[in-house]
């Protein structure tokens, strides 16, 4: 009995060697796989027996073969990609605003308005010469053209990030659906948990899609007995036992862009902005995206209006014989001063003065137009605004369907307007430069574009009066209220100031979170990566315990081969 039982101990010592073998070719064969875990042969000695007053060993069994994983580190390396995902997706958006904005080239609003400004300055001298005033009008263009060139380039970084949230939900369900099908396979292949065997590749391919997701979403997993896995994002479950919900989009318009949403196809929660990429993306996308518009809708709007209402104050070198208003009151008889009007700024309670000019004797009649908006009695509507300038001699005024105040003078006589304390000109776009609300859709006044004499310099003193471009050259250091008391140029150096703060602080949050997580990655390596050297080395001692196995064998056929011949 024990010749066969060492024959025996031997044959199943060739096997498990050659398996051991087996097993380090797969690590190295994989030493270039990304995301693959190295298998480890695990090895017990068999379980003895009794003969006779002895207790015998049988040799060695494989209890099975085994990933080598840590998996707390990968909880807390899904953890660590997720918050670095967030960050450098919010981080790249810094940049690419950064870059978009343009701050340190010839091409940034500041320079923009300070050239504009510029040529306004050279008219303060000349105010009569006709190639200045033509300057001052095709740089208006040019500046209101920058800030709707910057707009639309913030809107399509927004887009491009709507795409992105597109994408990324398309991603997510394919490592859903992919986890979906990998867990019936590697319970079946392992029997449900039955044996001590880890279905290797199938277990990487699932374990590269946790990873991978992670960095989408934040998630966390929980193996059940029979090989099986359970992924939860936050409270909601993705796959659970037998069932599974995907990822959704929601769609919506925000400042002017399409954006998306993602809601969970059965909870309907929004995870939009529970961690990993997504919340990256659309952080950056309304937040630091959608957040610079509306710093630039503030930033325009308050120069259309504020340069309007000095642009209103003054006069041209011809006055006027019909004008229509830029803007558009939506509801004609609300008062001037509130959203109901639907205009795009509000007047206040002041005045407003029409000089009105018998163009044959050049006497001119001085009316003030009282606006009435102290909130006392009945404040001044647009209906109401039309009615006073109506009752003007020699003046026409009403309001259109469409809710625009338009006004006009009789044969022979021309208008001009003049120290206007209400804002009302300017608000409802009467003799102004600019037009449009905020960075969407401002624009140059197409009457004075056509005609560069109705470009307000002066102030009533005559054709060489330039007071009025004495004062719309000094706008940019004007302290505008609605801007916390600053002016137009310091309030465009603090947005831009705190933008590069922003990118610098949200660039040494990235690199920290990288490098946490760069560690812990480096501890997974450390614990499942394959070492050539370290496989080498068990390939051979595997090779000499087989030889030496085989060895075992040619002894024992010696030995039964002295025993026949006895």
């Amino acid at each position: 009995m024990g010749l066969n039982a060492t024959l025996a101990m031997a044959k199943q010592s060739l096997e498990i060697f050659g398996t051991g073998i087996q097993v380090s070719g797969q690590n190295i064969s994989n030493a270039g796989t990304p995301g693959y875990i190295r298998e480890e042969l695990v090895l017990n000695p068999s379980a003895p027996y009794r003969q006779g007053a002895l207790i015998v060993g049988t040799g060695v069994e494989i209890s099975g073969i085994q990933q080598q994983i840590d998996l707390f580190l990968e909880t807390r390396i899904h953890s660590a990609n997720t918050d670095f995902a967030a960050i450098d997706e919010r981080n790249t958006i810094f940049k690419q605003l950064e870059n978009e904005i343009r701050e340190l080239s010839g091409g940034d609003l500041s320079t923009g308005l300070n050239d504009f400004l510029a040529t306004i300055n050279n008219v303060v001298n000349q105010p009569g010469s006709i190639p200045d005033r033509e300057f001052v009008i095709n740089e208006a263009e040019k500046f209101a053209a920058e800030i709707s060139s910057l707009r639309l380039r913030l809107n399509d970084l927004r887009e491009v990030q709507s795409v992105n949230v597109e994408n990324l939900v398309t991603e997510a369900n394919q490592l859903i659906d992919k986890i979906i099908d990998l867990n019936p396979k590697i319970s079946k292949l392992e029997s449900s948990g039955l044996l001590e065997s880890d279905a290797g590749a199938l277990r990487t391919q699932r374990y590269v899609a946790l990873n991978r997701l992670s960095e989408l979403i934040p998630i966390r997993y929980r193996e059940r007995s029979d090989g099986a896995i359970d992924v939860f994002s936050g409270s909601d479950y993705l796959v659970l036992a037998g069932t599974s919900q995907k990822l959704e989009l929601q769609t919506d318009t925000d400042r002017g862009v399409v954006v998306h949403d993602v809601l969970l196809s059965q909870t309907r929660s929004n995870i939009s902005h529970t961690g990993g990429e997504l919340k990256g993306i659309v952080e950056g996308r309304d937040e630091i995206l959608g957040g610079f518009v509306d710093q630039l809708d503030t930033y325009a709007s308050n120069l259309i209006f504020e340069f309007n209402k000095i642009h209103a104050s003054g006069e041209g070198t011809a006055g006027f014989g019909q004008i229509t208003s830029a803007s558009r009151a939506l509801d004609s008889s609300a008062t001037l001063n509130s959203e109901q009007s639907g205009l795009p700024f509000q007047a206040n309670h002041g005045s407003f003065q029409i000089k009105v000019t018998n163009k044959s004797t050049g006497i001119t009649d001085t009316v003030t137009i009282n606006v009435d908006l102290d909130g006392i009695g009945t404040d001044t509507t647009l209906d109401s605004l039309a009615s006073s300038i109506n009752g003007v001699a020699n003046l026409n005024s009403s309001v259109s369907t469409d809710g625009r105040l338009s006004i006009s003078a009789n044969a022979d006589y021309e208008f001009k307007f003049s120290n206007d304390t209400s804002g009302a000109l300017a608000a409802v776009g009467i003799n102004t430069l600019f037009t449009g609300a905020d960075s969407s859709d401002i624009s140059i006044n197409s009457l004075i574009k056509q005609n560069q004499q109705f470009l307000a310099t002066g102030q009533g003193g005559g054709p060489s009066d330039g007071s009025n471009a004495v004062l719309l050259a000094a706008f940019s250091e004007k302290p505008i209220e609605s801007l916390g008391g600053i002016s137009i140029d310091s309030y465009y150096e603090k947005i831009v100031a705190n933008l590069a703060q922003s990118s610098a602080s949200e660039g040494a949050l990235a690199k920290g979170a990288q490098t946490f997580r760069d560690s812990l990655l480096s501890q997974r390596e450390q614990f499942s990566g394959v070492s050539i050297d370290e496989e080498t080395i068990n390939v051979l001692t595997y090779q000499r315990a087989f030889q030496s196995a085989a060895r075992l064998v040619s002894t024992i056929d010696e030995l039964f081969t002295i025993l026949l011949n006895i």
